[in-house]
């Protein structure tokens, strides 16, 4: 039978199902019920996705949080930073006329490396030792883009590469909490702090999709709006325990319960790891690239936490992260396999009718490996008790506060399949990026096993731009079958 099957119902999944079948090519999409149905998508949400996926746009629902950071100021109040790039240089001129005068420019230096990415980000990344012409087009058309840049650009972009946030942000501002707000977002994800290398990349990899002036990604129904559109075949409840593979070709996938369905492709929205080292042989795999894959890092750190508030501190999105040292030592403690006792913490807020108010808060530094031996039970105990504490320090007028669930890192790898509680499949460090994400030899979405493909958020361009990897994958896909 020539089908195409689709491992996972995430957004990448469900973007290259769609892009597939508009292809002309049958398809079938196993949900195992491990994806996180009840969320919205993170990130910038392009438009050529949404086109090749066949969406229709008034089907999208962009929620774009304003103030998009809300920030507690020690001696009270708080920083609110705006989609209106005037308000919030007005909002930061209360702390320092210094900085809110530095603000436009530096908003203005970020936007065109953020354009940059875009258009790096919807296609395979380039193949830097390539010798066919497809290859030399692809880096041609990067080099011109690069070039465009101009010398501030391209030097700016090179430096990011290496560069910790918090030099740049050092750089260009002096107010604490100015730059615990931007900084926070040069490590989200990351087991690293914001004085480790790289993180200036990270940072700019959250202002890709948005205005200038913006650091934070929008919401979207994404995923909700790809289900519910008719054109693809979704089998719920449906759980790969193996990937059949006969003469190093894909021949279809066995589920859980026994029944085997045949496939001439299988598009995996699992992480490598568990793709090429579980669900197929990895006899099929040279051992070298096996070892290279079982050591990718997966650090996972991020607990999520839902509480109930009795009123709405009036803010959409508020981030705990007084200072760029704040967030340092918050890292110290997490990388010696500790809970960090002052976590950076970020919080989206759903007020209700009634005045009260859910929060979906991540709380950062929370790693997946601790040092000392507690019982799951006792972790969550802990990390609900620290998410109260946390937001009560900084935010007096909280008011009345409930934990009504915890999510720890080895939650989130039992609940959907996150390794080691890694929403991102991969740590998005630099050497993890672009084309060496998640490795180099499977950086362009194919693997060495004919007709088995990876398409999940460890692949380029990473978390945090919905869809992406699954539309790039789709496109390498079919670019294989037009060449045959």
């Amino acid at each position: 039978m020539n089908q195409t099957i689709i491992l996972g119902a995430g957004a990448d999944s469900l973007v290259a199902a769609r892009v597939l079948a508009r292809a002309g090519i049958s398809v079938l999409v196993l949900e195992s019920g491990r994806v996180e149905t009840e969320s919205r998508d993170t990130g910038w949400v392009a438009p050529e996705i949404v086109r090749a996926a066949g969406l229709a746009p008034s089907l999208l629902k962009l929620e774009r949080a304003d103030p998009w950071a809300s920030a507690p100021l020690p001696e009270g109040g708080r920083l609110d930073l705006w989609q209106d790039m005037t308000r919030s240089v007005e909002a930061i001129r209360k702390l320092s006329e210094r900085d809110a005068a530095r603000w436009p420019a530096f908003c203005e230096r970020m936007a065109p490396l953020a354009r940059f990415l875009e258009t790096l980000y919807l296609q395979a990344p380039p193949d830097l030792l390539g010798r066919s012409l497809r290859d030399l087009i692809q880096l041609g058309g990067a080099g011109i883009r690069f070039h465009r840049l101009g010398r501030e650009g391209i030097e700016d972009l090179l430096r990011f590469a290496t560069m910790p946030v918090s030099d740049l942000l050092d750089e260009w501002f002096e107010n604490d909490v100015l730059k615990g707000v931007l900084g926070a977002a040069g490590i989200v994800s990351l087991c690293q702090g914001p004085r480790s290398g790289g993180t200036a990349f990270r940072f700019l990899h959250h202002h890709v999709g948005n205005q200038p002036g913006v650091f934070r990604p929008p919401l979207s129904n994404l995923r909700a709006a790809l289900a519910a559109a008719p054109g693809i075949e979704i089998r719920r409840g449906a759980d790969a325990a193996r990937i059949t593979v006969r003469e190093g070709r894909v021949a279809g996938v066995v589920l859980g319960n026994g029944e085997e369905l045949p496939a001439t492709r299988v598009v995996s929205g699992a992480d490598a790891k568990r793709t090429l080292l579980a669900l197929a042989d990895p006899a099929w795999i040279d051992p070298e690239l096996a070892r290279t894959v079982r050591n990718i890092r997966s650090r996972g750190v991020v607990a999520r936490i839902a509480l109930a508030l009795e009123r709405s501190p009036h803010s959409p999105t508020l981030i705990i992260a007084p200072s760029l040292d704040y967030l340092e030592r918050a890292y110290d403690e997490a990388k010696y396999g500790n809970i960090s006792r002052a976590p950076y913490l970020e919080a989206r807020l759903s007020p209700s009718a009634n005045g009260s108010c859910s929060v979906e808060a991540q709380v950062q530094y929370a790693p997946y490996a601790l040092a000392d031996s507690i019982s799951d039970e006792m972790q969550r105990a802990r990390l609900g008790r620290l998410a109260l504490e946390t937001l009560s320090s900084q935010v007096p007028d909280l008011g009345p506060a409930a934990v009504e669930n915890v999510l720890s890192p080895r939650d989130l790898e039992e609940r959907y399949g996150y390794p080691e509680g890694q929403a991102e499949q991969a740590e998005p460090a630099p050497d993890q990026l672009l084309w060496m994400r998640p490795v180099p030899e499977l950086a362009h979405y194919r693997t060495p096993i004919a007709g088995l493909y990876l398409c999940g958020p460890g692949m380029h361009p990473a978390g945090g731009i919905p869809g992406a990897a699954g539309y790039n994958a789709a496109r390498e896909l079919l670019k294989d079958l037009k060449s045959r």
